[in-house]
């Protein structure tokens, strides 16, 4: 099975005959985080032989290293260091279909290189934007997204209520039941908001100890708690990119979000469905379990980051939950928790095309 492969250094993606390597500085080199199954730690192991290379268009030569990157392995690219690449490199990336995510200082998502689309349908885009212009239509599908994002918030809290969150469960079961008679999606997204602010009012009970979470703030994160939120929300946003990208949905046409330049506006949609599953019970477990301590942030004034430890601490254990697997209950078969959002983009283009309606995806283990 294809992985994803994290760069957390500064460096240079180039491209030799037929081979990627990732070049940086032998003296500044820190370590990539390579998804390795056989370790449950996911310990920085680097794969290919170091050899020293020069880099010619460097006024000043010195000694690089350079890890050959393994295409035929590789799902998707994310870069949190300051990484360039060469025009090469990005040809041999596109035949593998390989979309390379970058990230800001702040961890935030900032753009994604990605491959010419292999699978275009001017049908599927004509039924998509039908059914954006059409208020009712966009409606039923903005609304399955806030109640199958609702429904997996609701499942996390139960397995932690007993700790006091009768009070927001039924506040959220409250706000649900006005999902049906929301006039449009102005409406739909404040019912949303009263929803996840409910969730989020119960993390320091949900946690507790050395983390407190007090309020969400994004730009920037202004303690560890947040940090960790917005940090595994641009992963999650990045993630269902890739999923998207491998069906023939337009990324930019969504249904709960307004349709923007410059953003993949339906990945923000689709990702609602499973931050409560994949990132926030990341976080859960970081903390509940003591694997991240408040060493591995950085905190400036009103900023609060993941240090390059913390950042792989956390992709670690992310990896490991998307690396796992459930028996789906209506394919019959085996399915890691990564596939689910590109399974999710095959049931929504499936009620565009009219073949049947789109359900969200609810946890029901």
């Amino acid at each position: 099975m294809k992985q994803n492969f994290y760069i957390l250094k500064n460096g240079k993606i180039i491209r030799k005959q037929n081979t990627i390597y990732f070049v940086s500085q032998k003296d500044e080199e820190s370590q990539k985080l390579s998804v390795d199954k056989e370790d449950p730690e996911f310990l920085m192991e680097m794969d290919g032989e170091e050899a020293p290379v020069d880099l010619p268009d460097l006024s000043e030569k010195r000694e690089y290293a350079k890890r050959a990157l393994p295409v035929e392995q590789i799902d998707a690219i994310f870069a949190y260091g300051r990484v360039s690449i060469t025009s090469g490199a990005v040809s041999l990336l596109s035949k593998y279909n390989i979309p390379i995510h970058f990230f800001g200082y702040y961890g935030h998502y900032e753009s994604t290189l990605l491959p010419r689309e292999a699978l275009l349908s001017g049908e599927m885009h004509v039924r998509q934007a039908e059914h954006y212009l059409n208020p009712e239509k966009r409606m039923v599908i903005a609304r399955a997204f806030v109640s199958g994002a609702a429904q997996n918030i609701l499942k996390n809290l139960y397995y932690y209520r007993d700790r006091g969150l009768s009070s927001e469960i039924a506040s959220i079961q409250m706000a649900m039941g006005k999902l049906d008679s929301c006039a449009g999606v102005t409406e739909l997204m404040a019912v949303e908001g009263k929803i996840r602010n409910t969730y989020y009012a119960t993390f320091d009970r949900i946690l507790g100890g050395e983390f407190s979470f007090d309020e969400r703030t994004k730009k920037p994160p202004r303690n560890p708690m947040n940090a960790m939120i917005s940090f595994g929300n641009s992963l999650m946003y990045s993630a269902v990119i890739n999923a998207i990208y491998h069906t023939q949905l337009d990324q930019t046409i969504s249904f709960l979000h307004e349709p923007s330049e410059r953003r993949f506006s339906l990945a923000l949609d689709i990702a609602e469905i499973f931050k409560p599953f994949l990132v926030d019970r990341t976080i859960f477990k970081l903390v509940n379990k003591k694997m991240i301590s408040q060493d591995d942030f950085e905190t400036d004034l009103n900023l609060c980051l993941l240090n390059d430890n913390g950042r792989r601490i956390f992709l670690a254990e992310f990896n490991a939950r998307l690396d796992t697997t459930i028996k789906h209950r209506t394919l019959k078969r085996s399915v890691s928790y990564g596939r689910l959002p590109y399974l999710e983009c095959l049931k929504l283009g499936k009620h565009l095309m009219g073949m049947a309606r789109y359900e969200p995806f609810v946890i029901w283990w």
